[in-house]
């Protein structure tokens, strides 16, 4: 039997028994507050300010939980990492600039490779550089090709070489600007007002220039509406005519059916002739200087046409809409500049003004010895107005005005040739 006493202690210790056991109920639910009196302990209608920068912050606890914190403590820091002393900057000393984004940055103690670029690891050398034949083959001294280093050449049986000499490398240079790469045909009249100054012979000769350096084919054709000479400038194979072509045009498909109506040279220049028949009234016309330069396009990268002395005849139309490049023949005489000079006003005048630009005039001399006209003053007349100017000397073998061969052409008139090639040849990828 027990006293009063007794059971009320009794009843205390079951209700404290039960106050931990409804904490922990399934019937309570995490929005419901739990007790506490931490300063950060969340009441139903309390908004939690976040913790200061850095403060330590306990993990939970089971059971909602939380350590008190007395706030007259200073708060707690992480742990410290291992910092390097630091050292003042001496006087004048500038922070470097900071490397940009997507810079490689070495690594401590790395050493700097000599060669590296700026800012990044040494890039290795592509294996196209390193097999090229500059970077593998020894490169040697080219062989002269004239004059005195030629002689010292062959006479110590090619042991000694001094080298090519300041005229072979401008004659190698001059080589290289003539076979300039070509796309299409490149069309070239050449024109003169007055006859007599070599016109024709220019034409032969520069083609065969660029028939013999270049790989391509080139022909000539004689637009002159009155009975040409062009075709007496090499040996003849045929004796077809434009007009022979003309009328077969229908059934030339290939290159060989366009090479029997041509004439072909030592330099592999071919020609096309004219109509040398004087009984045949019909003068050659625009439309058909049209319709052939449209067949030999398909066949030849160059055609150069050779015109006749006038420029109101009937197919000097055609050949200025057509031309790429115009090519304006005088001689050193006074009267032969003037004419020449009133060509190109005529073409300015006429519509012809960018083509005027971009043409080359050539000072022919067609006498053996000098006369008393200042060509400088000459070629500065033409200069302002056209491309370039080009001369070139008296040749015995041009002279003749017999069959053109370029291996009895003088050194002078050859190298003067070879200029007037690379001239034109540069008007190669600036036709419009």
């Amino acid at each position: 039997m027990t006293g009063p006493s007794e059971e009320t202690a009794g009843e205390q210790q079951s209700e404290q028994a039960q106050e931990p056991a409804a904490m922990f109920s399934e019937e309570r639910t995490d929005s419901t507050p739990h007790p506490g009196t931490g300063p950060y302990d969340a009441q139903p209608t309390q908004v939690v300010d976040p913790p200061p920068q850095g403060a330590y912050q306990p993990l939970p606890q089971p059971g909602g939980y939380q350590p008190h914190y007395d706030q007259n403590l200073p708060p707690l820091q992480p742990p410290a990492q291992p910092h390097q002393p630091q050292h003042a900057a001496p006087p004048g000393y500038q922070q470097p600039p900071a490397a940009p984004a997507g810079t490689p940055v070495p690594a401590p103690g790395a050493v700097p490779v000599p060669g590296a670029p700026a800012g990044g690891l040494p890039q290795p050398a592509s294996s196209a550089d390193e097999l090229a034949t500059a970077h593998l083959v020894k490169q040697q001294k080219r062989t002269p090709q004239s004059g005195w280093r030629k002689a010292v050449y062959l006479g110590s049986g090619k042991l000694i070489n001094p080298g090519e000499s300041p005229a072979d490398t401008r004659r190698r240079e001059l080589i290289a600007r003539v076979n300039q790469p070509l796309r299409g045909c490149y069309k070239i009249a050449m024109l003169s007002l007055k006859g007599g100054v070599g016109k024709t012979t220019t034409t032969t000769t520069l083609g065969a220039t660029f028939a013999s350096l270049r790989g391509d084919r080139v022909v000539a054709v004689d637009a002159n509406p009155d009975r040409g000479t062009l075709s007496q400038k090499i040996a003849i194979e045929t004796t077809a005519t434009v007009r022979h072509l003309l009328r077969d045009a229908d059934k030339i498909t290939r290159y060989s059916d366009v090479r029997s109506y041509t004439s072909q040279g030592s330099s592999r220049l071919e020609i096309l002739a004219s109509e040398q028949d004087p009984a045949v009234s019909e003068a050659f016309s625009e439309n058909d200087y049209r319709r052939t330069v449209n067949l030999l396009e398909h066949f030849y990268n160059i055609v150069l046409t050779d015109c006749g002395t006038g420029l109101m005849h009937s197919a000097m139309k055609g050949v200025l809409d057509v031309a790429d490049s115009l090519v304006v023949v005088s001689s050193g005489s006074v009267d032969g500049a003037r004419s020449a000079s009133a060509t190109l006003d005529w073409l300015e005048a006429h519509g012809y003004g960018d083509l005027v630009k971009r043409s080359v005039v050539v000072i022919n001399s067609v006498r053996p010895k000098g006369s008393s006209v200042d060509l400088d003053k000459l070629a500065a007349h033409f200069g302002a107005k056209v491309r370039s100017v080009c001369r070139i000397p008296f040749d015995a073998h041009l002279e003749e005005g017999a069959e053109i061969e370029l291996e009895r052409l003088g050194g002078d008139t050859r190298l003067a040739l070879l200029e007037l090639a690379a001239t034109v040849a540069d008007g190669f990828n600036g036709r419009a």
